[in-house]
């Protein structure tokens, strides 16, 4: 049982020895065509306002630290994480977002990468960071292990929450989907509407889990300036 409900989230299923879950990945490039688009549309000029609104976001959370085309990759991030939550929520697509494969593979570079930074170009303030102001002599020590292991653990963090909240949706209406078979007949559109606010809730939580991702990420790289 638990295997097979288990199953829907195993990247190694396949059709013909092809492997075919990981290709859901790459459906988001089948709305690029819509940005060469002369006359734009409704679905263009609504994507531009969203990137606009985060673009703001994004200078107002990093303040001094701002730089022209520094929005591009958290930006990036966002459309990535949004399309491949959202892609999930249809019927026979694999969720690649509720892999700690893909997950990680997004935090970890990107938390490399602002470490590197930090440490080869502004190395004493990130020894500052790792102490707040006001601590006592005593605690110092404390204090600098707590602090390390709280950056050391944010990739997972960051990997393991969107894979968890993504994961927890998908399983609990898959397992009230297996329960519909021996219900009564006045129960199952009692079911069906249960599902479809599940399936609203997850919609909402495909795009609360990438704008926590864009968030957290900026963030992470405004303390490293």
């Amino acid at each position: 049982m638990m295997t097979n409900l288990f199953s829907i989230f195993d990247p190694s299923t396949n059709i013909f020895t092809y492997i075919i879950n990981w290709i859901s990945t790459f459906l988001g490039f089948m709305f690029i065509p819509y940005s060469f688009w002369l006359i734009p549309n409704r679905f263009l000029i609504l994507w531009k306002f969203t990137l606009n609104k985060l673009h703001n976001e994004f200078k107002t959370l990093l303040k001094n630290n701002y730089f022209n085309g520094s929005t591009m990759i958290f930006v990036s991030i966002f459309t990535f994480v949004l399309f491949n939550n959202f892609l999930g929520l249809f019927p026979y697509i694999f969720t690649s977002t509720s892999h700690l494969t893909l997950s990680l593979s997004i935090s970890l570079p990107m938390w490399l990468s602002f470490m590197f930074y930090g440490w080869m170009n502004n190395t004493q303030h990130m020894f500052i960071h790792m102490i707040p102001q006001g601590t006592p002599g005593i605690l110092m020590p404390f204090m600098v292990l707590i602090e390390t292991i709280s950056n050391i653990i944010r990739p997972g963090t960051l990997a393991i929450r969107l894979m968890a909240n993504m994961i927890a949706g998908h399983l609990l209406m898959t397992l009230l989907s297996s329960t519909g078979i021996n219900m009564p007949n006045y129960l199952i559109i009692f079911l069906i509407m249960i599902q479809i606010l599940l399936l609203i809730l997850e919609s909402a939580v495909a795009v609360i889990q990438a704008y926590v991702i864009f968030i957290l990420s900026t963030l992470y790289s405004s303390e490293v300036n």
